[in-house]
């Protein structure tokens, strides 16, 4: 038996993953598939006869445009992202093939929900520079901003400091309270830090228990001072009784400053780091 194919095409559209939207030259939805309920929460009967910029994400709206006009232009548009508003208010990532055919004073688009693509290549991206325990800037990172910082301060000759933290005797913690609690110890110095400094200064982790802070726009070595004491301050303070047992340890920071400790990033680390096991040294 011969199978009638124009018969058969609305209910192949119907069973396709992705939405297949029909819309004419003014923008109005002339057809939506039945996948559309999933990616945007509406019924094809409620998006029927509306325009489609309805449902746009308004911060693409431009973007949007450029490529609707690209499209009726004749220019087809197989790789283009936006995001759109769901009925129930959340927004929908969407990967676009579209094309006008002008015979039928038609575009016909084909959308796929990109959304949890979306979400695993940003968290991939803020895991290549950010510290997975403490959420913390990473070492890479972090040497690209003090490289930045270095190229500014010489720009507009400006002075920053690097300071390179320690904690004493962390391996106690490990060894006796077991790595859990030396996580929750190395989180608590972590937000500490970010308490001490401005949105305009990053604090990182280097590794293990070693952590770094760079200081923009310094006006005075007596402020970098000033900032070692309350950051020292601060890290006496008690745990809290959550820690149980666990004592909060102390730490040793060494300063490098810009020039007059180096002029490029590896000399200034080496000469952060230097003072920091100079002051490490004596405290014990």
């Amino acid at each position: 038996m011969a199978v009638d194919l124009q018969a058969l095409y609305p209910k192949l559209i119907h069973l396709m993953l992705d939405t297949v939207f029909v819309v004419d030259a003014d923008n109005q939805i002339v057809f939506v598939s039945d996948a559309c309920e999933s990616l945007l929460g509406y019924a094809p009967r409620e998006l029927i006869g509306t325009p489609i910029t309805n449902y746009m994400h308004p911060d693409d709206l431009a973007a949007t445009r450029d490529s609707i006009d690209r499209v009726m232009d004749g220019k087809p548009h197989v790789d283009f992202r936006n995001r759109y508003i769901r009925k129930d208010g959340a927004s929908v990532h969407i990967l676009w093939s579209a094309r006008w055919y002008e015979e039928e004073e038609v575009r016909i688009g084909v959308a796929r929900n990109v959304t949890a693509l979306m979400q695993a290549e940003e968290e991939l991206r803020y895991l290549a520079h950010h510290d997975p325990l403490t959420k913390l800037t990473n070492r890479a990172l972090f040497y690209d901003r003090l490289v930045s910082g270095i190229n500014a301060a010489n720009r507009y000759q400006n002075n920053l400091a690097l300071l390179f933290l320690d904690i004493n005797d962390f391996k106690c913690i490990n060894d006796i309270h077991g790595h859990a609690a030396g996580d929750q110890v190395l989180c608590t110095v972590a937000r500490r830090l970010e308490s001490c400094v401005r949105e305009t200064d990053t604090v990182a982790r280097m590794g293990g228990d070693e952590f770094t802070v760079l200081l923009t726009d310094i006006k005075s070595t007596r402020a970098v001072a000033d900032k070692v004491e309350q950051i020292l301050m601060v890290m006496n303070e008690p745990l809290g009784a959550e820690f149980g047992k666990v004592r909060m340890p102390s730490c040793s920071i060494g300063v490098a400053c810009y020039p007059a400790d180096g002029e490029d990033a590896d000399t200034l680390l080496s000469h952060a780091d230097s003072h920091m096991y100079q002051i490490k040294r004596r405290s014990r």
